[in-house]
């Protein structure tokens, strides 16, 4: 079992509620808006990218902190973080496991991005993730102790 390293969790859900607040202003952007300003794209690509993968490396950590395997890939990080460790509600677990697929994506490219996937991934980190870094921030004090 790894020692549970609380003030790496928070600085990081920390950074995911950065990027979450200047992903916001986003939200509803249409996308020929999103087309026209290559800068601010890009710049919400990676903001969102940093959200999700902040997510799964908590997630990762979380785990292994307590006593379980790493998870086998992203997208079950999210499952076994709520089944496993009991940090998230199982059903935002379920909502936010897709994210992982929307992280892949904006890394490797795979195809040309539609505007809509991201658009729609971005109003989805801004209304799941704050419910995500509240749950494990109340998993961070259950775990110290708090109540």
């Amino acid at each position: 079992m790894s020692p549970l390293e609380a003030a790496v969790v928070r600085r990081k859900l920390g950074a995911m509620l950065e990027c979450l607040a200047l992903l916001k202003p986003l939200v509803g952007l249409d996308a020929a808006a999103w087309r026209r300003d290559a800068d601010r794209r890009d710049a919400a690509e990676r903001r969102l990218q940093v959200c999700i993968e902040a997510a799964i490396d908590v997630n990762a950590h979380l785990l292994v902190a307590a006593g379980r395997a790493a998870p086998a890939d992203a997208f079950q990080s999210f499952l076994d973080v709520a089944a496993q460790a009991q940090a998230i509600p199982e059903e935002l677990a379920r909502r936010l496991a897709p994210s992982a697929g929307l992280r892949n994506r904006l890394v490797h490219r795979y195809d040309e991005l539609d505007p809509a996937l991201v658009l729609a991934g971005i109003a989805d980190a801004v209304r799941l993730y704050p419910d995500y870094v509240q749950a494990v921030s109340g998993y961070l004090r259950r775990a110290a102790g708090g109540a």
